[in-house]
């Protein structure tokens, strides 16, 4: 059954029907799986108000507008679900498989995501505990990527190790600590006890609570003057965090990661919990699976991820594909750069030997042969492609085609980083900031490394502006960019690049005006003037009357012409600058003649409105 015509275009009608298609997926995608004609697609969309190509990258939105529109209900699919279905063309899978063999299975090492308010202490503590300095090494003591340690404790005689995930403190990196929260088993939220509950202290918790996962609570620097750690128990149970003492079933400790104090009662809480709360056992048998923590170019390694092996048992040797990276496992190394030979579930470790560097958040998994893990690593490579195109494309109705081909008003950015973690949250922050309609922000490239001589280049093909985060320009980008003038600009602190960023996007808008009215005039008499036209012999009824102002004549209460202006102002027979409210005056409107008595002048400027 057809749909109704639309312009002359009949497409078939979907009657509700659901049709899945991947994020970004063009108008010829939706065809092909409806039966249509690109073309005709293209044509209703037309009608609809929105102007796309066949082959080009299409919105959420819009594709459901159109689905509406032809009776098919479109669904796009998840970033997991297309994941999920391209493993099963290779016949892979991603997440637990049940074995009958119990050899297969073995007690892991709990994961623990360190949380909590920036400048609360959390990588301070994992240096205690792990007897590095970390936050030494941060910009501002903030920490700006992920790190994964794996720590050895001592729990009723026995050795248990135990994972260490320090996820940034600065809100921008929300999306991480999320992701965080996602391979983690328990949380620990650290919070000060000099300061108390704060916004990201809140904001973490929901992350913990909204990933189920229990919760140990660090009260931190209980060594300063001025801590309260029975105020923090107090305050966190209005938040459904009720300590043991008090009746409640989560563990609080008392720590200090400066004198140390604590720290084995909180290792020892962290275990205890697991041991109450979770069946912390993994299948180390089947293929290794698990998610990458966080990507890096080393100048002498090459792409770095360091991964969290969740299940199965990683391998050298091992062909991995990881997001759209893949590669022959070359090497693994601990966080302390000693080599391993496997790494067993809950263990972080640093994999080389991958043609690129992944994404933080990024699943990857063995297959058996290199062919495979290219193919994967292609396939998802397009679709995150297509999912870029079609969130980066401004949606352009046909009343503003005209405007916009005429003036495009667009932010282009190149963003390189130390790691990949950092450039995500970076974007995603940059891309949130909000201005104006008519100012875009567009990230035509990201990566991870140095800023290159073909960063450079692209630069200038699109008059861009480069962002180097924690990463310098090399020696021949230097050159170019200094020789044809490229704005490089580097960061060490997240929110100095938003700042400015933002600043310049401000920049860019076109100033905005406000009508300001100067004075109202009264026609009493109209005069014949010789090579000038009529005079309006007027009385100032209001404000002031100045030459060369804009005017606007009123005639019973209309607008009988606009856009006039002020060109003579006589008082007698003498020019006058501006003539006050009370007093007579002559007024020329130049070639406009059409004046009456009883007319009314109204005088006016335009004045730049301030930004807030």
């Amino acid at each position: 059954m057809a749909a109704p015509s639309m312009g002359g275009v009949s497409l078939p009608r979907g009657n509700g029907q659901t049709v899945r298609l991947p994020r970004g997926a063009s108008l010829t995608d939706l065809a092909e799986r409806i039966n249509a004609e690109p073309a005709a697609l293209v044509t209703a969309l037309f009608h609809l108000g929105e102007m796309i190509t066949a082959t080009q990258s299409v919105n959420d939105e819009t594709l459901q507008l159109l689905g509406a529109e032809i009776g098919w209900v479109i669904q796009v699919v998840s970033p997991e679900d297309e994941d999920r279905e391209l493993l099963d063309t290779f016949d892979l899978t991603f997440g637990d498989e049940e074995s009958d063999d119990e050899d297969d299975w073995d007690i892991r090492p709990p994961v623990v995501t360190v949380m909590g308010h920036v400048d609360h202490g959390k990588t301070k503590l994992l240096d205690a505990l792990r007897h590095a300095n970390v936050a030494g090494k941060e910009a501002g003591g903030i920490t700006q990527h992920i790190g994964a340690y794996q720590i050895v404790t001592e729990l009723e005689g026995n050795e248990r190790p135990v994972t260490f995930i320090d996820t940034p403190g600065h809100e921008s990196f929300t999306a991480m600590r999320a992701r965080g929260a996602k391979v983690t088993d328990i949380v620990v939220l650290v919070v000060a006890a000099d300061d108390g509950v704060m916004p990201q202290t809140v904001e973490a918790l929901n992350h913990a609570q909204a990933a189920n996962v229990p919760i140990v609570v660090a009260v931190n620097k209980i060594d300063k003057e001025g801590a309260n750690p029975a105020k923090i128990r107090q305050q966190l149970t209005e938040y459904g965090l009720v300590a043991e003492e008090y009746g409640g079933d989560t563990m609080f400790v008392d720590v200090s990661a400066t004198t140390r104090q604590g720290l084995d009662d909180l290792l020892a809480a962290v275990l205890l919990t697991a041991d109450a709360s979770l069946d912390l056992r993994a299948n180390i048998g089947q293929d290794p699976q698990g998610v990458v923590i966080e990507g890096k170019l080393d100048k002498g390694r090459g792409p770095v991820a360091t991964v969290l092996v969740q299940r199965g048992t990683l391998r050298v040797g091992d062909s991995i594909v990881a997001g759209d990276a893949y590669g022959r496992v070359r090497s693994l190394l601990d966080e302390h750069g000693t080599k391993l030979k496997e790494a067993l579930p809950a263990r972080p470790v640093q994999v080389v030997g991958l043609t690129s560097v992944p994404r933080a958040g990024d699943t990857f998994l063995v297959v058996e042969e290199d062919r495979i893990a290219r193919q994967i690593a292609d396939r998802r490579q397009a679709r995150i492609r297509n999912a870029q195109n079609a969130s980066m494309r401004k949606r352009i109705s046909l009343e503003d085609l005209d405007a916009a081909l005429k003036e495009n008003r667009q932010l282009n950015l190149i963003i390189k980083g130390d790691n990949s973690g950092t450039v995500e949250a970076l974007e995603e922050a940059l891309m949130k900031i909000e201005v104006s309609d008519d100012i875009s922000l567009r990230v035509i490239h990201r990566g991870v490394g140095g800023i290159t001589k073909s960063d450079i280049d692209l630069a200038l093909a699109d008059d861009v502006i480069v962002l180097g985060f924690n990463v310098r320009a090399e020696g021949q980008a230097t050159e170019l960019a200094n020789r044809e003038g490229v704005d490089v600009r580097y960061y060490t602190v997240i929110y100095q690049a938003i700042e400015e960023i933002e600043s310049a996007l401000k920049g860019m808008l076109k100033p905005e005006y406000e009508e300001v009215q100067l004075g109202t005039a009264e026609v009493r008499e109209v005069f014949r003037v010789p090579k000038i036209g009529n005079v309006a012999g007027s009385l100032v009824r209001s404000g002031t009357i100045v030459r060369n102002s804009k005017a606007r004549l009123i005639r019973d209460g209309a607008v009988v012409a606009d856009n006039l202006t002020v060109e003579s102002l006589r008082r007698f027979k003498d020019d006058a600058t501006e003539v006050r409210e009370g007093y007579e005056c002559g007024i020329g409107l130049g070639s406009f003649n059409d004046i009456k008595p009883e007319d009314v002048i109204q005088t006016f400027e335009l004045r730049e409105k301030p930004r807030l």
